[in-house]
């Protein structure tokens, strides 16, 4: 058999600083829904170290879900995980909503915001403002600009290839952010500085 996992070496360099991050505001209990999940590794990974937690991961790319199904099945973590959902932002509604089946208690989302574009920025926290109860997290993580600027000369340079790749891409700002969050109701805002230029950014909506 194909071996289907994807490994990419950006998320397992920095799945250690974003767990010891998500460990002091992840519930103790229920289900955590990760947008975008990529490869997998992310997901299989917080799932063994959180087991009181059920890690939804899910994503629009086909390859990605098989891959994060390799991933469960390798990981020997298929009667506790479940298959990932086939959910893009932009499609409402979302469709573990759409089934009724789940209560989320956090909502995870790495490296996407800045190779998606700003009406699905904007989508995501409108889903998530539909999810999610008052005290339940919004989790974002990757590069943002600060007041209008990058903050290193890498992240500029990564903007400027974003951009090349795709025009509706590009490093997004903080404060940007900040305002369509609040728009969709989530008035508090933790951020913390993380590795290689990156930042944590933590929404609730009290």
């Amino acid at each position: 058999m194909i071996d289907q996992r994807l490994f990419f070496p950006a998320t397992e360099r920095n799945s250690r600083p974003i767990r010891e991050l998500l460990q002091n505001h992840l519930p103790a209990y229920g289900t955590v829904l990760e947008i975008a999940s990529g490869s997998g590794q992310h997901a299989v990974m917080f799932q063994k170290h959180f087991p009181n937690i059920i890690w939804q991961a899910s994503d629009p790319n086909p390859l990605h879900r098989r891959s994060i199904n390799a991933w469960i099945s390798y990981e020997r973590l298929g009667d506790v995980m479940p298959a990932p959902l086939d959910l893009d932002v932009d499609i409402e509604p979302w469709p573990f909503l759409s089934k009724g089946e789940q209560t989320i208690s956090a909502i995870v989302c790495i490296n996407l915001i800045h190779v998606c574009s700003w009406e699905s920025a904007k989508a995501l926290f409108k889903g998530a403002a539909k999810t999610l109860d008052s005290s339940c997290p919004l989790f974002l993580y990757g590069p943002f600009m600060r007041k209008g600027y990058h903050t290193s000369k890498s992240n500029e340079i990564f903007d400027k290839s974003l951009r090349l790749s795709n025009s509706l891409w590009g490093v997004r700002g903080i404060e940007e952010l900040k305002k369509i969050s609040k728009e969709e109701g989530f008035l508090k805002q933790i951020i913390y500085t993380m590795p290689s230029n990156n930042f944590s950014i933590i929404y609730y909506k009290n």
